[in-house]
């Protein structure tokens, strides 16, 4: 751990915001940031994953996302302070240099980026399945190579059309459930016509087993199974950064983090639960929202639900490349990733971060249709609570720079953690517990994710130090050399 680090004054580089020399540049308008908060937090997850929480936990599935979500706010209000006081495109990896040291950025930030490339390996599939289901024509590989090439000449073009399409791509997503909620909530009270009152309502959430018909530790057991698709929640921080009004951005997203999770998360969910019973054989055969899709008798329910699914899944490709690319933008700056990583075009776009970072995702997509079962399920699996260690991190780095803030510039703490330092400590707690339930998961692979990322980790992590050594090592024998010139005069 370093002895004292400093607070970093936010300073224009050129054409850019809050970071000296680093060539991003504002190209993020308010509505961009306010559309990528929003949609952050809705992935594709959130409509192909709920149907197996659901199976698991029953309605008590509305306890499982009120958990993770209480969670993730009290998360993001942590990054939120951090982020607020200092903007940059590194974020919590930043500020982890900063109150942890040079070995915590590094490790954290290095994860971060491979899970998000993994991510993007993933999300090219799953949207390639869905556009050969449309166009069979096209096979499935050359699907996941066009999107993959389409979004990454998005994001080389600038930071602006990055921020265009996530705009609408997640305006779809978020249209999308509003109305489903909206639809959906008029059918569970009976005022929509053509429902089939008998099946809809909320008795569905106490009836057929009752509200945990499988036991309270189902809830736990849902847990594991929907948190992961909470993260991208922190990506309104790092894109903050190459926004025209940073500190103003980031405060904005963390204060409607609340809301953001309880309408598009908990809302959509009730409604899900409440339109039919929570051990429909059609929720399992054709997932949550399909089904309640169906119920409603809303015609082409699957194709409509293919659609936002793939929406949902470009917004996470667009966004997943445009964060790993920033993530390594600033690892480079800080001298934890090759020099060439933090140079930027004329456009102020880190083009070999972002070159880099598509390449291991090609690679990716390469090993899932060539050792599915093997290569890319290590990958996945080893890339799998990287979410649950960035958070565990941001708790510890918010402890030590809340002390760093106050005392160097207390003007900038214009969002503050609830009940500092213990609220802190509780999500720290809460995150320990949640990864120890998850090595007794046998079941859905709980087990396997967390010492397979673990591993990963302390490869990371053993890297880091080692570099950290040499650099000290290199430090000492320059000082050396330089006391034996002026011995020697």
């Amino acid at each position: 751990m370093t002895s004292q680090p400093t607070l970093t004054k936010a300073e224009n580089g050129p054409g850019g915001t809050g970071e000296p020399g680093s060539g991003l540049q504002a190209g993020l308008k308010n509505r961009h940031l306010s559309m990528i908060a929003i949609g952050g937090v809705i992935g594709a997850g959130l409509f192909v994953g709920s149907s197996s929480g659901i199976a698991t936990a029953g309605p008590g599935i509305l306890l499982s996302y009120a958990l993770v979500g209480t969670l993730v706010v009290l998360v993001m209000r942590m990054l939120g302070e951090m982020s607020a006081a200092n903007p940059t495109s590194g974020s919590f990896s930043a500020h982890a240099d900063r109150a942890l040291g040079s070995w915590a950025g590094f490790s954290i930030g290095w994860l971060y980026w491979f899970f998000w490339v993994v991510v993007l390996a993933v999300e090219a599939t799953a949207g390639a399945v869905i556009l050969e289901g449309w166009i069979p024509a096209v096979p499935q590989w050359a699907w996941a190579l066009i999107v993959m090439v389409v979004l990454t000449a998005t994001n080389l073009v600038s930071v602006g059309s990055y921020g265009e399409f996530e705009f609408w791509f997640a305006g779809i997503k978020v249209v999308a459930i509003a109305a489903f909620i909206v639809i959906g909530g008029l059918a569970v009270f009976g005022v929509l016509p053509g429902v089939d009152s008998d099946q809809a309502g909320l008795s569905n959430l106490t009836e057929h087993g009752g509200f945990l018909p499988n036991g309270a530790g189902a809830i736990l057991t849902g847990v594991l199974l929907v948190v992961f698709s909470f993260m991208g929640s922190e990506i309104a921080t790092l894109a903050a950064g190459e926004s025209e009004n940073p500190q103003q951005a980031v405060t904005k997203a963390t204060n409607s983090i609340i809301w953001r999770v309880a309408v598009f998360y908990l809302g959509s969910i009730l409604v899900v639960v409440s339109l039919l019973p929570w051990d429909s054989k059609s929720i399992a055969e054709d997932g949550s929202y399909v089904a309640a899709l169906d119920s409603l008798g809303i015609p082409h329910a699957g194709q409509i639900m293919n659609f936002i699914v793939l929406t949902s899944v470009l917004s996470c490709l667009n966004s997943g490349l445009y964060t790993a690319s920033r993530m390594a933008f600033s690892l480079g700056q800080r001298g934890d990733a090759p020099k060439s990583f933090a140079r930027t075009t004329a456009n102020g776009v880190p083009r070999t971060a972002i070159l880099a970072s598509v390449a291991f995702g090609f690679v990716a997509v390469f090993f899932n249709y060539k050792f599915p079962d093997s290569v890319f399920l290590f990958l996945v699996n080893s890339s799998g609570a990287v979410a649950l260690f960035v958070w565990l991190v941001i708790c510890f780095s918010q402890l030590r720079m809340r002390k760093i803030i106050q005392a160097e510039a207390p003007e900038k703490l214009v969002v503050k953690m609830w009940l500092y330092p213990y609220l802190t400590w509780a999500t720290a707690a809460l995150i320990v517990f949640v990864l120890g339930y998850m090595l007794t998961d046998t079941e859905h692979d709980g087990r396997k994710t967390v010492l397979l990322s673990l591993l990963v980790a302390a490869v990371v992590l053993i890297v880091a130090f080692v570099k950290e050594r040499m650099k000290r090592n290199g430090t000492a024998a320059s000082g050396q050399d330089a006391a034996l010139e002026d011995a020697v005069r």
